[in-house]
């Protein structure tokens, strides 16, 4: 059954604005983790308004990786996946995909998922939600590892541009 969507503007709204403040609030302070906190009420109610099958599992998988580096940022816990692994990259789906930090692996993680979210819901508040993550996702990245997240954009310009060839 659809969610109500009387107030879903008005919440998406407040929703973003929370989260726009986190974000500035984490680049002044180079804090991913007051990034983190404020990303949180987005999605849950990202969680709250899925319905279909992949796109629940979607916002689902968001939430639970979103918990995991809340534990890895406030506790310290960073492996060197690059040290670990014995090479700078792994090649997924045809890329090079960087190794560094497994702090950096979950803002990469919810990016892939709010992206999967965007393009498999039908939804305007779910893929508004979807943008205000994956913005948030970056702007944590940046604050995590910012050669990690110079690779992840070069990455996405890259299969932008190939999809957009004719």
């Amino acid at each position: 059954m659809p969610k109500p969507v009387k107030y879903a503007p008005q919440i998406c709204t407040a929703l973003s604005l929370l989260t726009l403040a986190g974000v500035v609030w984490g680049l002044l302070i180079t804090s991913p983790l007051v990034m983190l906190i404020f990303l949180l009420p987005a999605v849950a109610y990202e969680v709250y308004r899925t319905e279909g099958a992949s796109t629940k599992w979607a916002s689902w998988g968001i939430l639970a990786v979103l918990v995991l580096e809340f534990v890895l940022i406030l506790f310290r816990i960073d492996i060197d996946l690059a040290a670990l692994m014995g090479a700078s990259s792994q090649y997924v789906g045809g890329y090079h995909v960087p190794l560094g930090r497994i702090s950096a692996l979950g803002p990469v993680l919810i990016g892939i998922l709010s992206v999967i979210l965007f393009t498999r819901t039908n939804g305007p508040y779910t893929k508004w939600l979807s943008v205000v993550i994956l913005a948030t996702c970056l702007a944590m990245l940046f604050t995590i590892d910012t050669g990690i997240f110079k690779q992840i954009l070069r990455l996405g310009v890259d299969q932008g541009f190939n999809r957009l060839r004719f």
